[in-house]
């Protein structure tokens, strides 16, 4: 059967900025009657940050709104002070401050940061928190996205370097040593605030949840609420939003996926993607469609799957086999190939014929 590059046709559509790549079933109306998840309603709630919908489900929870309201002000806080667009952020009056003097932080941005640049120095700088000119130099995901002028991204590719961050967790002080920098926390800032939700969650004795952040991460807290595993599917990358190409069963862990579909806009008759290599400055240019990273923390799943995209497919194989005991990957190759890492070929399952799995 011939697959057709849909992405060709969908791209005079622009504006299709927030493509849902992973799809969870087995939850609501759409699973089995006898199942107990479909049988009770979760008290839910949806929120918006960091230029992202998030969608909480919370089932068998008697204080469900209770929980939702304090998740709602944890949201609200975390907005202001990581956002790098809302003007009364601390990152924002950081990066305003950029080769002039230090900002005073709270401790949750002293951590973002500090994990930041921790990603930075594993991967040689794949992972750079200081990618912020570039990603408004392409803006892409907004009306204005546009290849930018040479000059211009020379202009930016110089300001990238998370070496001129400056980090001081006593004083909890954040300094930019280069006029012009712009610090980005996106990179792992949702899932920082995904991690929060989770630990709250369970502190408060919560066994059942879900925490969906745009489609393109999901955390399941506990299992389903008949002590099933939940069931995850992968969207297909070239088909529209709700095909699956797979599904994966997850059981109080992660998942997250960065890819070519996401985000992106068509100049010339050429792609462009958000994923941006920070060697360059332009998106990442490699034989993979995405990457899906499982693993016990939204954080590293946030940060992983964005630089595993960068490094490609053999050494970002190599990358997440070698990165701790609880990380797994799954990549898409251009030519419909699916790769996965050891411990992930008992969870993930092939639903579409025009994927095949390589075994290694």
């Amino acid at each position: 059967m011939q697959r057709t590059q849909k992405w060709r046709k969908r791209a005079v559509l622009f504006g299709l900025t927030a493509m849902l790549t992973i799809l969870l079933s087995g939850c609501g109306g759409e699973a089995n009657p006898k199942d107990k998840t479909a049988a009770a309603e979760p008290t839910s709630r949806q929120y918006y940050i960091f230029d992202t919908v998030v969608n909480i489900k919370l089932y068998e929870d008697p204080k469900g709104e209770e929980h939702l309201d304090h998740i709602d002000a944890m949201l609200k806080t975390l907005d202001e002070e990581l956002s790098r667009t809302l003007e009364t952020s601390q990152l924002y009056k950081v990066n305003q401050e950029a080769g002039v003097e230090a900002v005073e932080v709270s401790e949750d941005t002293i951590e973002v940061l500090k994990r930041s640049l921790n990603y930075a120095k594993e991967t040689d700088g794949l992972f750079d928190p200081t990618v912020g000119g570039l990603v408004d130099l392409w803006d892409i995901g907004h009306e204005d996205a546009h290849v930018p002028a040479p000059e211009d991204l020379q202009r930016e590719l110089s300001l990238v370097g998370y070496q001129n961050v400056v980090m001081d967790e006593t004083k909890r002080t954040i300094f930019l040593k280069t006029p012009g920098m712009i610090l980005d926390l996106g990179g792992i800032g949702k899932g920082y605030a995904a991690d929060k939700i989770a630990a709250y969650l369970r502190e408060e004795g919560v066994k059942s949840a879900l925490v969906d952040l745009g489609g393109s991460s999901i955390i399941v807290v506990g299992s389903k609420p008949n002590g099933d595993d939940w069931i995850v599917g992968l969207q297909d990358p070239d088909s529209s939003r709700g095909t699956t190409m797979g599904t994966i069963r997850l059981n109080d862990q992660v998942i997250n996926t960065s890819g070519v579909y996401e985000r992106y806009f068509v100049e010339d008759g050429v792609m462009y993607h958000h994923i941006l290599d920070p060697r360059t400055g332009a998106p990442a240019q490699n034989e993979l469609k995405s990457v899906t990273i499982l693993t016990d923390n939204a954080t590293d799943a946030d940060a992983l799957s964005t630089v595993v995209f960068v490094m490609g497919l053999e050494k970002g194989m190599e990358f997440v086999e070698n990165y701790n005991e609880v990380t797994e990957a799954l990549f898409i190759t251009k030519d419909d190939k699916i790769y996965v890492t050891s411990g992930l070929k008992d969870q993930f399952k092939v639903t579409n014929e025009l994927y095949t799995l390589i075994q290694e």
